[in-house]
């Protein structure tokens, strides 16, 4: 069971409260997607086509705003992490996991500012923190048990290092290839393995690796005075 899967339904709206809520959630993961969960929230209404009024009657912070557009994407990726806790062995669950995790990181600015860091009064985010963490220390504690994972390994270890390199996606798409969180996540999850099998066997990494250019487009999408693009 997912959890946060029964919250309350909230009640039906009137016909053009629901086509505005509707344009201001899109008009919403478009910004968030561009400039991060820090967007400015007259940005968002001008986008929508609607008042800044209009924008707070239907969600009267921020965190509201955030968890109507966010709440399916996370749901999903809960969903996926209650399947892969069944996989046949724990290393290709967690595996399949990671993949579809930092897919998600990839995919726009403002998920990515969601799932690597903490917004307060996200329903759904307390939700999908919790439940990752229960994915990752279950698929550890079989790892362990299957000799897949080193003993020594603690959950927060890997949650601490997965939000660290999960907060540089963006810029490391940004400036090389959309799937180029694939190589440094390849490199991570090798380090997870016992000493003994960590490198023997161990299959190519994927992609390619950064030229010193790429590292340094890298770096500036990373820095604090990023400049705005457009």
């Amino acid at each position: 069971m997912i959890v946060g899967a029964d919250r309350a339904t909230p009640p039906p709206r009137r016909r053009d409260a629901q086509r505005n809520w509707e344009l201001l959630v899109a008009a919403a993961h478009e910004v968030f997607t561009e400039q991060g969960l820090d967007a400015p929230l007259d940005v968002i209404a001008r986008r929508a086509g609607v008042g800044n009024a209009t924008l707070y009657r239907h969600f009267p912070t921020r965190a509201a705003l955030i968890d109507a557009v966010f709440r399916d994407q996370l749901t999903d990726t809960m969903a996926v992490g209650e399947r892969v806790r069944d996989a046949s062995d724990a290393w290709s669950g967690l595996n399949e996991y990671l993949a579809v995790v930092f897919a998600t990181l990839a995919a726009d600015r403002g998920t990515n500012d969601l799932m690597t860091t903490h917004v307060r009064g996200v329903g759904v985010l307390d939700d999908v923190h919790e439940h990752n963490r229960r994915t990752v220390d279950h698929l550890l504690g079989r790892g362990r048990d299957e000799g897949t994972v080193r003993p020594d390994i603690t959950t927060e270890d890997v949650l601490f290092a997965l939000a660290a390199l999960g907060r540089a996606v963006p810029a490391l798409t940004a400036a090389t290839t959309p799937d180029a969180w694939r190589r440094p996540l390849a490199l991570f999850l090798d380090s997870l393995r016992p000493p003994k099998t960590s490198i023997v066997h161990a299959p190519p990494l994927p992609g390619t690796a950064l030229t010193a250019a790429q590292l340094g487009d890298v770096l500036e999408e990373l820095g604090p005075h990023r400049v705005a693009r457009g």
